[in-house]
């Protein structure tokens, strides 16, 4: 029964991360109810595969996968340019699916040539610290807009939604502080369920789109074959080493947190990460899904239920397969109210910021300094970043597009840029006075 619960918790916390990235993309790029449907089972279908895979053979930590945001900044900045790139929307999937699959082919390389295992010692607790820190900061906006209830059933606040919404957020901190051990370690399942049922009472939930079909599995390029387009082949590049940084950041989170309740993480184990990265994205390709990354969330949803354990990690992915190609329960999933996961996603995000400050204090008091113009510089980066409104980057290339409007992995790039430099500099001072003690 515990083994149960722990997977169902972690299957609906995998779904409503990730539940909004592929219904955005299919409003993009203007799908029909068939085409979105198909979406959202192929991207579901892959999130399970690759984070079982992932959890078996590569990085193998608890680590739930969701569509990259990355690759959904491409699949937005693309959509937009329909009609000028690319004719049509159906042209413009296809070439991006051949983009999934020349990202795959650049893991595949990266992982070959140990490029991976080089980055990974780039990542410093101060790196990890401020990574920590941009991603609270970054999801603090769409998570308070989705509390005051923004776009969810009108474009302004609603005050029915969030008085609900404050509720789930009471009730998940109560729970997950409980000293009862049931509800501490099942807090994210009962605020999730428990929510539903209370938009439902309230009238704040929507109905349930009853299928035509009760099976369903991922076809073999859905829009139609790829188009490998020369413009893409940077952007993916690009986009493949921006996700390394942010899949080495995600595992050296989810360590810390694992080894916080008595788990023991593998040790060198970025390099099978990359390989399974490069198969997810291939599998992304073939079947038109949103490709995926393993996402910091976990290392939040470890501390706040205390459960380490990946073998309801690993159920939980498997009914996400199951589900995704019943297209009833995913129908019924994704009509979950997104305040309620907002709602137990504050509750998550809200103890990352300890994981941050704990990092911070790992460095003894002689390199005070030093780490504090790390976080300054990369904190001013990256936050001033995500205040950058899209209209201003109209134009742009995508690449830059891409960077420019992702405080996060910008603030982390500036981190990891401003320690080595700071490590650099220390060295040599350290051996100037090192020979001329010699003398």
């Amino acid at each position: 029964m515990k083994l149960v619960l722990g997977a169902l918790q972690w299957t609906a916390f995998m779904i409503a991360a990730a539940i909004v990235v592929p219904v955005a993309v299919a409003q993009s790029f203007q799908l029909d109810h068939s085409d979105s449907a198909r979406l959202i089972q192929s991207t579901f279908f892959v999130l399970g595969v690759a984070a079982i895979i992932q959890c078996l053979k590569g990085h193998r930590l608890p680590i739930n996968e969701s569509p990259a945001g990355l690759w959904w900044g491409v699949y937005t900045i693309y959509g937009g340019l329909t009609g000028t790139v690319f004719a049509t929307f159906g042209d413009t999937l296809r070439a991006l699916q051949g983009a999934l699959l020349l990202s795959a082919v650049f893991f595949f390389i990266f992982s070959v040539c140990k490029v991976i295992e080089r980055l990974a010692v780039l990542f410093t607790p101060v790196v990890t610290g401020v990574y920590l820190l941009l991603l609270v900061m970054q999801l603090s906006q769409p998570i308070i807009k989705g509390l005051l209830g923004i776009g969810y059933l009108k474009d302004s606040v609603d005050g029915l939604v969030f008085g609900l919404a404050m509720v789930v957020v009471a009730a998940t901190f109560m729970m997950s502080n409980s000293k009862v051990s049931f509800l501490k370690q099942y807090s994210i399942l009962l605020a999730l369920f428990g929510g539903w049922v209370l938009f439902a009472i309230a009238g704040a939930a929507k109905p349930i789109q009853m299928p035509d079909r009760l099976f369903q599995l991922p076809t073999l390029f859905p829009f139609g074959k790829p188009i490998f387009d020369s413009g893409l082949v940077i952007t993916s590049l690009f986009i493949t080493i921006l996700l390394i940084v942010n899949m080495l950041a995600s595992i050296r989170v989810v360590e810390l947190a694992v080894k916080k309740f008595g788990g023991k993480p593998e040790r060198h184990h970025e390099r099978p990460a990359g390989f399974a990265a490069s198969f997810s994205h291939l599998l992304s390709g073939l079947t038109g899904a949103i490709a995926p990354v393993p996402i910091s969330g976990a290392a939040g949803f470890i501390e706040t239920t205390k459960m380490p354990s990946k073998k309801p990690f690993l159920l939980g992915n498997a009914i996400i397969i199951i589900i995704s190609i019943i297209p009833f329960f995913m129908n019924a999933f994704a009509s979950l109210p997104s305040p309620v996961g907002f709602a137990v996603n504050f509750v998550v995000f809200s103890t990352m910021a300890g994981l941050a400050f704990a990092e911070f204090d790992s460095y003894e008091n002689t390199e005070t300094k030093r780490v504090r113009t790390v976080i300054g510089l990369s904190l001013l980066t990256g936050v001033g970043v995500m205040f950058i409104p899209e209209s201003a980057l109209t134009g742009m290339h995508p690449i830059f597009i891409s960077l420019l409007s992702n405080g996060l992995v910008l603030g982390t790039l500036v981190a990891i840029g401003a320690d080595q430099l700071q490590l650099w500099r220390k060295r040599k001072s350290d051996n100037l006075v090192s020979s001329s003690d010699d003398r």
